[in-house]
C-alpha cells in the first residue's frame, strides 16, 4: 500500500475519462484520476489526494500527449473551473460522455447497454449558453467578473468573455465588467446572474450583501446608458432574496416550433427574472421532442409533470391530452407555469406549489392514477422515485442531469415493476462532462 507522502510523482497513461471530467489512469494497480487530460496521455503527475482505493493526482509533465489532443479556444481553459473538455474535439467528447453514461446505468442501475441510445449532439459546440453565473471579487481594488478557478474560489477575471456564453450575454459581461469599478457598493457584490431569451432580451441580477441596496439601485439606473445589452435589472438582497427592480423587463422568453412531434403547435414560455431554464435552447428543444415523441400522447390521457419548472415541457404536449397535472417547489415558476399554460391556450393544465415526494405520495392516497408521469428533478434526483409506481402510469419519463443519481432511481423504479425501454443521452453542455438524457420507463 503506497501513500501520497511516498509516491509523490509517478507516471501515469490515461486510459479513458470518467464522470467528473478527469482522465482515468493507474500508478501501480491503484485507480489515479487526472483533470485536465485526455486518453492517450502519457504524464508525470503529483498525487495530491489519495483514498483507500483511488488516487487524485495533478499534471506535472505531459510527456507523451495524446493524438487526440486539439487547442482549446479559450484562453482562460485550464485555469476556469467552467470547462473540463476544450482540450478535446467534440467527436470525441460525444463519444466519452456516451461511453460514461451507459457504464453508469449499467453499473449502478442494471441498464443493458444496448438500451442506451447515441449521445443527441449539440448544434452549437461554442456561444451556446443563455444563462451564465458571474463571481464578483476584489484584487488590489480592482473589480474582477468571471469564473471560480479551478479547486478554488478565486476568481478568474473574463476580460475577453466566456466562450461558452451567446454573443449577447458577452456583451452584457463586458457592460457590467465596465460599471462595477464605478459603484460605491462594489463590496457587497457577491455575483451577477445574466441570462436571454432566444428573442435578444436580457436580465442582469445583481446579488447584493451590502447595508446600502437603496444606494445601489439608484447607481446602476443611472448607468443604465451604460449597459445597452441589458433589458431588465434587479438587485436580489436578503436572506430570502428578495427581488428590487431597477429597470425594465421582468420576464424573458423562447419559442417551441410548431410540428416539433406529431401534432404539437407552436408555444412560447416566459420565465421569471431569476427563475430557471434550460442553459441551450436548441437541446432544450431536443428534451421536448423526445417527450412528445416518447410519451404516446392522446386525448383523455392524465399526465403528470414533476419538477415541473416553468410548464417547459407539459405545456408543449397538453394540447394533445386530456389533462396536465404540474408540481414544482419554487413558488415564482409555478407562477411562470400557470401564466404560460393560459398564454398558450392549455386550459387542460393546472400547476401546483409543493414537494414532489409528498405530491406523488397525497396523489396516491386520493387513489388517483396517471396514463403518463414526467419528471425533471435536479441533480439530487427523485426523492422515494419507487413510490411513482402507486399512480400506476404505463409510462414514465424521467429527465435527468445527473447519470448516477439517475441510475439509483432506475433500480428503484424497477424495482417496482417498471422496466427500462431506451434512454437517450443529450448533450446540453459541450466542453464539459455534464449531459441531460431521457430515459423511458414502461410498467410490465
Amino acid at each position: 500500500m503506497w501513500s501520497a507522502a511516498t509516491v509523490a510523482e509517478a507516471v501515469v497513461e490515461i486510459e479513458r475519462l470518467c464522470y467528473g471530467g478527469a482522465g482515468f489512469g493507474r500508478i501501480d494497480g491503484k485507480a489515479c484520476f487526472v483533470p485536465l487530460t485526455a486518453p492517450g496521455d502519457k504524464a508525470r503527475v503529483r498525487v495530491v489526494k489519495e483514498k483507500r482505493s483511488f488516487a487524485e493526482a495533478e499534471v506535472v509533465e505531459l510527456l507523451e500527449p495524446s493524438p487526440l489532443r486539439t487547442d482549446p479556444a479559450c484562453p482562460y481553459f485550464g485555469v476556469c473551473g467552467g470547462c473540463d473538455w476544450q482540450h478535446l474535439p467534440y467527436a470525441e467528447q460525444l463519444k466519452q460522455k456516451g461511453e460514461i453514461f451507459a457504464d453508469t446505468l449499467a453499473r449502478i442501475g442494471k441498464v443493458p447497454r444496448e438500451l442506451v441510445l447515441p449521445v443527441s449532439p449539440s448544434p452549437e459546440c461554442f456561444g451556446y449558453r443563455s444563462r451564465i453565473q458571474l463571481k464578483v471579487a476584489r484584487k488590489g481594488g480592482i473589480p474582477t467578473l468571471g469564473f471560480f478557478k479551478r479547486g478554488s474560489h478565486d476568481v478568474v477575471d473574463l476580460a475577453a468573455g466566456c466562450a461558452l456564453a451567446a454573443p449577447l450575454l458577452n456583451q452584457a459581461l463586458a457592460e457590467v465588467r465596465g460599471i462595477l469599478p464605478r459603484l460605491p457598493q462594489l463590496e457587497g457584490i457577491t455575483q451577477v446572474d445574466l441570462a436571454m431569451g432566444d428573442d435578444g432580451e436580457s436580465i442582469a441580477v445583481f446579488h447584493y450583501r451590502g447595508k446600502d441596496a437603496a444606494s445601489l439601485l439608484d447607481c446602476l439606473l443611472a448607468a443604465r446608458p451604460e449597459l445597452p445589452s441589458v433589458t431588465g435589472a434587479y438587485v436580489k438582497t436578503g436572506e430570502k432574496g428578495e427581488m428590487s427592480a431597477v429597470f425594465g423587463v421582468d420576464s424573458l422568453s423562447y419559442g417551441v416550433p410548431a410540428g416539433l412531434f406529431p401534432g404539437s403547435r407552436e408555444v412560447r414560455l416566459r420565465f421569471s427574472r431569476g427563475g430557471f431554464s434550460q442553459v441551450n435552447y436548441r437541446q432544450n428543444l431536443e428534451l421536448i421532442k423526445t417527450v412528445g415523441e416518447w410519451g404516446a400522447l392522446r386525448e383523455g390521457a392524465r399526465v403528470l409533470d414533476l419538477y415541473c419548472g416553468n410548464g417547459n415541457i407539459s405545456v408543449p404536449i397538453a394540447p394533445l391530452v386530456g389533462e396536465v397535472v404540474g408540481v414544482e417547489g419554487y413558488a415564482p415558476s409555478i407562477v411562470d407555469a400557470a401564466a404560460n399554460a393560459e398564454a398558450n391556450g392549455a386550459l387542460n393544465a393546472r400547476y401546483l406549489v409543493g414537494d414532489a415526494a409528498l405530491s406523488v405520495r397525497r396523489l396516491a392516497k386520493r387513489k388517483e392514477k396517471f396514463d403518463l408521469v414526467v419528471l425533471d428533478p435536479p441533480r439530487a434526483g427523485a426523492e422515494a422515485a419507487g413510490e411513482l409506481a402507486i399512480l400506476a402510469p404505463e409510462r414514465i419519463l424521467y429527465v435527468s442531469c445527473d447519470p448516477a443519481t439517475l441510475a439509483r432511481d432506475l433500480g428503484q423504479l424497477c424495482g417496482a415493476g417498471y422496466r427500462v425501454a431506451r434512454s437517450k443521452p443529450v448533450d446540453m453542455f459541450p466542453q464539459t462532462y455534464h449531459l441531460e438524457s431521457v430515459t423511458e420507463l414502461i410498467r410490465d
